[in-house]
């Protein structure tokens, strides 16, 4: 298949350094692109449905966009591997761009969405292909560097994006989220085309692109992701739309089982799952994503209602994670080259079970500082189990297989995500059920408690549905340290840098 040599490596030998801070550069300007994108939408929907109207599926904003983002991350994880992380990165940058555009020009909702969607075809190439040519510009030893500096982007947009939506939102225009992108997506397209030059490599002429097995494996994740979006929000699980969605959904399952096994070049290959090592932390980072989705959907609700907080001081208990996280990251290489990859992240995930574990401790309605200090010690934690897992995962691969790889930890973490948003709010909707009667619906319920006006049975019932979640989350949590524990090898077969 030709050379195998990382792409940046050899024009960082070349070129010196300069031009390798270039392409970090347009790689971290690319992940805030996508980090910012949800942040800053969300504090903008009720000016978008002031204008556009469409209440009643403006959660598809959100849904729709992560659908896409996590069917097409194998798809174009594959395609890096076989054309080159550049033209995978243009292509799906250029996307993006183009349906921020076409959000900004949205003249009702459901054209909204449907750019939208656009949006999220472009934010799949641009979470799997940064996240893999991390990995080709730095070797091993100084891989945690380049992590490090995208988990501070994740955290400053954790921060910053609903701040700045809120500021376009409020002084400008709604349209303007969108169109921000623009500058910042060119500059970063600017940088790649400029500077980030890939080997020559041959092309095996019979190499054939899987097209029918990327459009099974997007239409199966779309059925399936869309069945866990919906259930219970949309319409009820048991309800004809969640039979009819299940059942086609794992229709295709069994047909991209039979289509992938004939292909040549499968996009889903099957040692993604044959091998311990990619199989043990796919399974440990689909966990992780389960987990993420107690604090990130519910303690805002918890502190607002319980703790009686403001929007603005119950996003800051919630955003204080992202402090730790990005730090732990990167202190993280100091602990994994001592006691392994494994243990590094079975240290990290057994520390967050307990953390987990002690939320429902907390005193009743308690003091903001108790919350925000367990968000601080999580944060810390889950830097400590993700980056070693993702850099462990990256460096047993090569060049020519490190995309579909990276891709897969990517998905499972995203579906992870997506199933404990249906889970979890099945479950918390269950405990205020029990606790309030038919009164019981978490998204009813917090609309109202901002005020401060709400009952102390209904703040109780909250407090009860969020524990809940959290025991739910620290189980999560738990099974990851299992998996770890007994599926992934003590030491990850490591390849040496080339």
């Amino acid at each position: 298949m030709g050379s195998t040599r990382p792409a940046i490596r050899g024009t960082a030998q070349r070129t010196g350094t300069d031009k390798r801070g270039a392409v970090v550069a347009a790689l971290m300007l690319s992940m805030a692109l996508a980090a910012l994108d949800s942040t800053v939408v969300s504090t903008a929907v009720p000016q978008i449905v002031g204008d556009l109207g469409g209440f009643s599926v403006f959660s598809w904003l959100f849904s729709g966009y992560l659908l896409a983002v996590t069917v097409t991350l194998p798809v174009y994880g594959k395609l890096s591997d076989t054309f080159g992380r550049k033209p995978v990165l243009v292509v799906g940058a250029s996307v993006f761009l183009l349906g921020s555009l076409l959000c900004a020009l949205a003249w009702n909702m459901w054209a909204l969405i449907a750019f939208r969607i656009v949006q999220g075809l472009g934010g799949g190439a641009l979470q799997g292909t940064v996240q893999t040519l991390a990995a080709d510009l730095y070797p091993l030893k100084e891989r945690p560097k380049i992590q490090a500096k995208l988990s501070t982007v994740w955290a400053v947009s954790a921060v910053a994006g609903p701040a700045v939506g809120g500021v376009l939102a409020a002084y400008a225009d709604w349209r303007w989220i969108f169109l921000v992108n623009l500058p910042i997506g060119g500059l970063a397209l600017w940088l790649i085309v400029r500077h980030l030059h890939e080997p020559q490599r041959k092309t095996d002429a019979r190499a054939r692109v899987d097209w029918a097995g990327a459009l099974v494996v997007f239409a199966c994740g779309g059925v399936l992701l869309t069945a866990l979006v919906q259930g219970g929000v949309a319409w009820a699980w048991l309800s004809p739309p969640s039979i009819a969605l299940l059942g086609t959904g794992l229709a295709l399952v069994v047909l991209v089982f039979f289509v992938e096994r004939r292909a040549a070049e499968p996009v889903i290959p099957g040692w993604v799952w044959r091998r311990r090592t990619i199989a043990a932390v796919n399974l440990a980072l689909g966990a992780l994503g389960l987990l993420m989705v107690a604090p990130a959907v519910f303690l805002p609700t918890y502190a607002q209602s319980v703790l009686g907080l403001g929007p603005v001081a119950a996003g800051f208990v919630l955003s204080v994670w992202t402090l730790s996280w990005p730090v732990s990251a990167a202190l993280s290489q100091h602990v994994y080259r001592r006691i392994g990859f494994r243990n590094t992240a079975m240290l990290g995930i057994g520390t967050a079970t307990l953390i987990l574990l002690a939320f429902p401790l907390l005193p009743y309605p308690g003091e903001a500082w108790q919350p925000a200090l367990l968000m601080l010690l999580l944060g810390a934690a889950l830097g400590l189990f993700q980056l070693p897992l993702i850099v462990g995962v990256q460096s047993t691969v090569g060049w020519d297989e490190r995309g579909t790889a990276t891709a897969s930890v990517l998905f499972c973490r995203q579906t992870g995500q997506t199933l404990g948003a249906s889970v979890f709010g099945a479950v918390a909707n269950g405990v205020l059920a029990g606790r309030l009667g038919d009164a019981g619906d978490l998204d009813a319920v917090a609309h109202g408690l901002g005020t401060g006006a709400a009952s102390e049975t209904t703040r109780r019932a909250v407090a009860d549905a969020v524990h809940a979640v959290y025991l739910g989350a620290a189980c999560a949590a738990a099974l990851a340290f299992l998996v770890l524990l007994v599926l992934a090898p003590r030491r990850f077969p490591v390849l040496k840098d080339h």
